[in-house]
Order: C-alpha cells, then sequence, then structure tokens
C-alpha cells in the first residue's frame, strides 16, 4: 500500500484498446476483413498530432500492402483496434484499400486429369 501523498509508479506499457479507441466502437469485420490489403494513398500527409499508433501504421504503411492482420501483428493490438484506426486513416483520404480476392473457382476434374496425362506424355 501507499502512504498518503505517496504516488504509486507503474511501469507497464500495456495501453488498455478503450483508451486508443477514445471508447468508440468498433467496426464492422466485413468492412476491414483480415485479408484486406492496405497502404498509404499517394501524396498523403499524416495527421496533425498522430498517437504513437498511427504513426507506426503510417510507418508500416508506407513500404506498400499489408494486410489488415498483419498490421496488427506488427503493432501488436487487437485485430479490431487496428480495423478502427485504419478506417479512420480510410475516412480522412490516406489509406488505400483492396479487398481480398475472391476464392478460386473450382476446375472440372476431367480437365485436370488431361493435364495431367498430357504433362506425363511430354516429359514421362
Amino acid at each position: 500500500m501507499t502512504a498518503p501523498g505517496e504516488e504509486q509508479q507503474v511501469s507497464s506499457g500495456f495501453v488498455r484498446s478503450y483508451v486508443i479507441t477514445g471508447g468508440r466502437g468498433l467496426p464492422d469485420a466485413e468492412d476491414l476483413s483480415l485479408v484486406t490489403l492496405v497502404t498509404l494513398a499517394p501524396e498523403s500527409q499524416p495527421p496533425p498530432n498522430p498517437s504513437p499508433e498511427v504513426k507506426a501504421i503510417w510507418e508500416l504503411c508506407s513500404g506498400g500492402y499489408l494486410s489488415v492482420a498483419e498490421v496488427a501483428g506488427h503493432l501488436g493490438l487487437p485485430v479490431g483496434v487496428a480495423r478502427l484506426l485504419l478506417q479512420d486513416l480510410h475516412q480522412q483520404g490516406n489509406l488505400l484499400r483492396r479487398k481480398a480476392p475472391p476464392p478460386a473457382q473450382l476446375v472440372d476434374r476431367k480437365i485436370l486429369e488431361e493435364v495431367l496425362h498430357g504433362l506425363q506424355v511430354r516429359f514421362g
């Protein structure tokens, strides 16, 4: 216990998610899925007085496209918090988003067998 007038120092680097998000609700997972790719928009300027998390996102995304999951992993933040910060940057016009490619469609088995047979004939 601390005596009256004494302050107990906490040296943990842990910051609660609601402090970073300002208590705002997290965005919908469909808007920014784990595999959505993000990068900085050309000629974008950093927001005035950015938080340390926004500075880190700015540095990460300046090198090219990263997925939302990668950004969250590099920052050590929950995915929902990273989504909210990325959504803020997108709404400010500083971030480009690219949706994940659609899932591959199945190819007819007969076509695959014909290709395999052709390769076996040609290369043994």
